[in-house]
Parts: C-alpha cells; structure tokens; sequence
C-alpha cells in the first residue's frame, strides 16, 4: 500500500510537470530575459519566500553566485531570508510583515530584480516585499500556485507571474524548483551557449 502511494506520487508530480511544460515555457522564457537583462546590465536578483519557498530562494541565489551547472563569472544575487539577525531585528523592531520589504528599500535600486516565492500568493510580507520593489522601480518575478491569490493583483504588466495550476503546496514547490532551474540553466544558455552535447543534438535533429 506504501509503495504504490509513493508511486502515485512520482507519478502526480510528472503528470503536472508535464502539463507545466506546455503551458509555463513561454512564461519562464519571459523571467530567463528579465533576469538576464537585469544581471548583464549591472543589477542583481534579490530573493525571497517563507518556510520551504525561502529554502528555494536561497538555492538560487547559491545558484547564481557559484554556478549552476557550468563554470561562468558570478552572478548577483542575494537571498533576504538567510540573515536571522536581519529578520529577527526587523520583525522586534517593526513588524513581520516588513522582513523583506526593508531589505528591498535597503537594497533594491532600479534595474533590480525581486525574486519572490509563495504557494498561495497570499503571505503579507512576500506581497509587502512586491510594494517595496514596484517603489525602487524593480521589475518582480513572481513563483505562485493556485490562482496567484493578493500577489498576482499587486503586479503590474512589466512583471513576470509564473503560475503553477495546482493548488497542494508540496506539487506547486516541486514545479518551483524546476522553475529556477530553468532559469539558472537558461541564463547560462544565453551568457555562455549551449553546452556541446545538445549542441550536436540539435544540429542531428536539423
């Protein structure tokens, strides 16, 4: 019985991977071209979200300032959920829902990118943070489930939403991880070229 429900599990996260893969791309694309237009023109990507989506901001800024997968120069990015003494400070001094949004008034300039990361869209502080950078003139790309929930009616047209259509947070976080690996993976595409295996793929396709 076991077995077959972590079957079933592999199984529901492919299936919506899968549908993922039709719908989300071009979306994706959109949030590889603005994080590469923000990283080559002298910005940064500063990233954000609560519990497990915080541990996904953290692995993309690790991502982008060592290396994804290939060797490349160091991109900038900056995780605001990895400083306790930062979040504890803001949360006693003010208000929880200010963690990020200090940070990004502190660090945010335009040019900027806000990563954010929240299954329902709804977490005050991740929508506080969205405020923030729209103030500093940042352009926002939003990770969300479900319908996007407050969040996706705090962006603005030159934001990037990507959606996932599910509404358990464990599918949406899985879709979320692969998202920014996409990303990663596209912005070294574009800054260092297809790497030579798929290279000589696709000219075999051809």
């Amino acid at each position: 019985m076991l077995v077959q429900r972590i079957q079933q599990q592999f199984i529901d996260s492919a299936d919506l991977k899968y549908q993922c893969a039709q719908t989300l791309a071009p979306t994706v694309e959109a949030a590889v071209t603005a994080v590469l237009a923000s990283v080559t023109g002298g910005g940064k990507v500063l990233a954000c979200g609560n519990g497990a989506s915080a541990a996904g901001a953290q692995h993309f800024a690790a991502s982008f300032m060592g290396r994804y997968e290939r060797e490349r120069p160091e991109l900038a990015a900056i995780s605001l959920c990895a400083d306790a003494s930062v979040i504890t400070g803001i949360a006693t001094d003010f208000e929880t829902r200010a963690v990020f949004s200090r940070q990004v008034r502190a660090l945010g300039q335009a040019g900027d990118v806000l990563l954010v990361l929240s299954t329902t869209g709804n977490s005050a502080n991740v929508v506080a943070a969205v405020e923030a950078a729209h103030d500093r003139d940042m352009v926002v790309l939003a990770l969300t489930g479900a319908k996007g929930g407050q969040l996706a009616q705090r962006l603005r047209d030159t934001d990037v939403h990507v959606c996932v259509p599910h509404d358990q947070a464990a599918r949406i976080l899985e879709v979320h991880h692969l998202v920014l690996h996409c990303i990663c993976d596209g912005v070294d595409a574009q800054l260092l070229g297809l790497p030579d295996a798929l290279e000589n793929e696709q000219e075999n396709l051809a």
